[in-house]
């Protein structure tokens, strides 16, 4: 039975994704709702039905004290068939039709809900632009991806549990008491006029309170995680302290927060309180009132009785549910900052695959200054033909990163165009161009997996043989038999830590290396790919990465001069501008900026801070 319910809703179910998303709370919810709707209906109604089913009963309370009121000792012989009846009823149908509203509910709409709107906005998430992630932190964003499925999915428990039952269970409670007597609606009619207004008070500052208090719960998430992230740099500086500061700040910001939100919930619970004895009074009162005067039946002020103490008991969690609705809603319109956020970089509609045939790189033009005045490129042009081996040189700033960036389309070119192979990269679907390029950076992250995972990332569809031939290659199968973890994992079943934080960064940079290597892309990009190695072992990679380059186009970034030297030319960046290029021969006996660089080296390196301006 859970199955068939579990399996009414596929959450992974095929649907249109957009650049730009819904930027309003409702229309934005309604489009996850789409896969839900004709449940939804069948869940309203059954909360109508179980509503009107518990009315009903307390209608009956009163008819059975009637009966017994006029001859109880002929009860069963007169109504003994009817008392069967609705026994059976209570003991069958009844949990039959409460146990379906529940199932609906509880196993085929909240999980499968919550799977949805996390699926869906994870896809949506991955999406977006290097530059996008590079704004804000890891932290708030993966928060906020948490946080929203759950809010959602509190946000329609309370629609069908809390307030399509609620309205129906107030309408029947108003005919049921009209049908005694009119008179008997009108403490509710007055009752539920001061309970608008007390649930309209709520409502309107519980909205804002809790996405203030949701916004505050984020910065902290967003601190910590920052904190953790970065809990080398944290114990290396000792700065303990300053970090708990730094936290506490935002967790005093939070508290502060969540006790204006808790004010409001105090004030309603005492209104409410009020309210609820208002309506005691008023409807059992009057019935009494009624009954003495011949107007009313005893079952009649029992069935008042009945319904103001149970209505007197659900208003309460009425209240509760509706500001649980609108505070979870707060949450959500907090998620939707960055689940809703249109994709700024996308392909064109007509996008085709990059046809990569030869590698020629056309550079024309290229202007970018990350929507800023001054940095990046200004007017760049460079022609790298296929198989060229080119080397980037320049001082920190000069626009080398930028470079490399704009041709992996991680943002948008400002001015000018890249082109392949005679098409123009912002022509071409972003993931085929990603695929052409291999790219060994200078900081060489790896993901939280074993170190199988990370090298077949490079090419998933690898076999093992591969996979250990690209890790030799790389020079990294004889560290990696040593690895092991916490777990006992072994070998190339070793997990690496976050951003591979259990390897030294040669073992990191060796690693990332074999994942190139078994890319084997037709365009290579190496961005100080031998920086984290020690002397020895540079110039065992050294050879491999020659070999690597062997039919490739290849563009290295390098401070340290000797990696680039053989390069079949090099390009000297200064100021977002291209100020020499030539071989090494040839730029050394120009006698300009990289022979500057070349005689200003210490072991190697260059010091390009240290570097006047020439």
């Amino acid at each position: 039975m859970f199955r068939f319910f579990e399996n009414l809703i596929d959450p992974y179910t095929d649907y249109a994704q957009t650049d730009t998303p819904p930027q309003r709370l409702w229309p934005f919810l309604w489009d996850y709702c789409q896969p839900f709707k004709r449940v939804f209906v069948v869940a309203a109604l059954f909360s109508v039905v179980v509503a009107t089913i518990e009315i009903g009963l307390i209608y009956y309370m009163g008819r059975l004290v009637d009966l017994l009121g006029s001859d109880p000792a002929q009860l069963w012989a007169d109504h003994g068939t009817e008392l069967l009846l609705v026994a059976l009823f209570i003991l069958l149908l009844r949990p039959l039709i409460q146990g379906l509203d529940v199932a609906l509910l509880n196993n085929a709409i909240l999980p499968n809900f919550g799977t949805l709107i996390r699926w869906r906005a994870h896809r949506q998430v991955l999406r977006q632009s290097v530059g996008w992630f590079e704004n804000d932190f890891a932290g708030r964003i993966a928060n906020r991806i948490m946080q929203t499925p759950p809010a959602a999915g509190e946000v329609i428990f309370q629609t069908f549990d809390a307030i399509s039952y609620s309205l129906a269970y107030l309408i029947g409670a108003a005919i049921l008491l009209s049908t005694s007597d009119w008179r008997l609606m009108l403490p509710l009619l007055i009752w539920f006029v001061l309970y608008a207004f007390l649930v309209q008070w709520t409502v309107r500052r519980v909205g804002p309170a809790s996405q203030a208090a949701s916004d505050a719960r984020s910065q902290v998430t967003g601190r910590v995680v920052d904190a953790y992230t970065n809990i080398h740099s944290v114990k290396m500086f000792a700065h303990h302290d300053l970090e708990v500061a730094h936290a506490g700040e935002a967790i005093e910001h939070a508290r502060r927060t969540f006790q204006k939100e808790m004010r409001i919930f105090t004030i309603m619970d005492v209104g409410l309180t009020i309210l609820n004895g208002l309506l005691i009074l008023g409807v059992v009162g009057w019935a009494l009132a009624l009954c003495t005067w011949g107007q009313a039946s005893v079952g009649v002020v029992a069935a008042a009785a009945a319904l103001t103490l149970r209505l007197n008991a659900m208003t309460g969690w009425i209240m509760w549910a509706l500001s649980t609705f609108f505070r979870e809603l707060g949450v959500v319109a907090e998620g939707m900052e960055t689940i809703a956020q249109p994709i700024a970089l996308v392909d064109k509609k007509d996008a085709k695959p990059l046809k990569l045939k030869r590698g020629r790189i056309e550079i024309e033009n290229l202007t970018h200054h990350y929507g800023q005045a001054q940095g990046g490129l200004q007017g760049v042009t460079l022609h790298i033909e296929p198989g060229e081996r080119i080397g980037l040189v320049g001082r920190s700033g000069a626009g080398k990163s930028t470079l490399v960036k704009l041709l992996l389309r991680f943002y948008d070119v400002e001015g000018g165009r890249i082109l392949i192979d005679g098409q123009d990269i912002s022509e071409v679907t972003q993931d085929s161009l990603r695929r052409q390029i291999g790219m060994v950076q200078q900081d060489s992250s790896l993901l939280h997996r074993s170190v199988r995972a990370n090298i077949l990332y490079g090419n998933p569809e690898a076999d093992e043989d591969e996979m250990i031939a690209a890790a030799e290659q790389a020079r990294a199968h004889e560290f990696i038999q040593g690895l092991s973890d916490a777990d006992g994992h072994r070998g190339y079943a070793a997990r690496v830590g976050e951003r591979g934080v259990k390897l030294s960064g040669g073992q990191r940079q060796r690693i990332a290396l074999a994942r190139v290597i078994l890319k084997d892309a037709p365009i290579l990009v190496l961005d100080e790919a031998t920086s984290a190695l020690d002397s020895e072992v540079e110039a065992a990679i050294q050879e491999t990465l020659y070999g690597m380059m062997a039919g490739k186009t290849v563009i290295a970034i390098a401070h340290r001069l000797s990696t680039i030297a053989e390069m079949d030319r090099i390009v000297v960046l200064d100021e977002g501008r291209i100020v020499e290029e030539g071989s090494h021969d040839m730029l050394l006996a120009k006698g300009g900026l990289y022979a500057s660089f070349w005689s200003r080296q210490s072991g190697g390196f260059l010091k390009l801070d240290q570097v006047a301006e020439e």
